[in-house]
């Protein structure tokens, strides 16, 4: 199991939830974050960092954004590691 960024990330992203990840597990999309679940160690230390409430525990995830328990894994694939904060899409 592993956290998952959902919905609500996509247009601002917000990336305050990097800077306490204690793995490196975030990837930098164009439009929104994602996690890795293979890094993810269900710390839980992002969840609260997030100011759009987009990160969940994977069995958590609202039934609308189940989807992005799939797209996490296969964007996480692609994407290069982010670890410092940037400023938003959107404020």
């Amino acid at each position: 199991m592993a956290f998952v960024v959902t919905s609500p990330c996509d247009g601002c992203k917000y990336t305050d939830c990097v800077t306490v990840c204690p793995c490196d597990c975030f990837r930098e999309g164009d439009t929104m974050l994602y996690i890795d679940p293979e890094l993810c160690i269900d710390c839980g230390a992002c969840e609260p960092e997030c100011p759009v409430d987009a990160i969940y525990y994977e069995d958590s995830v609202p039934k609308e954004w189940h989807e992005y328990i799939q797209i996490n894994e296969e964007m996480a694939a692609k994407l290069p590691v982010i670890v410092e904060r940037k400023s938003p899409l959107a404020e």
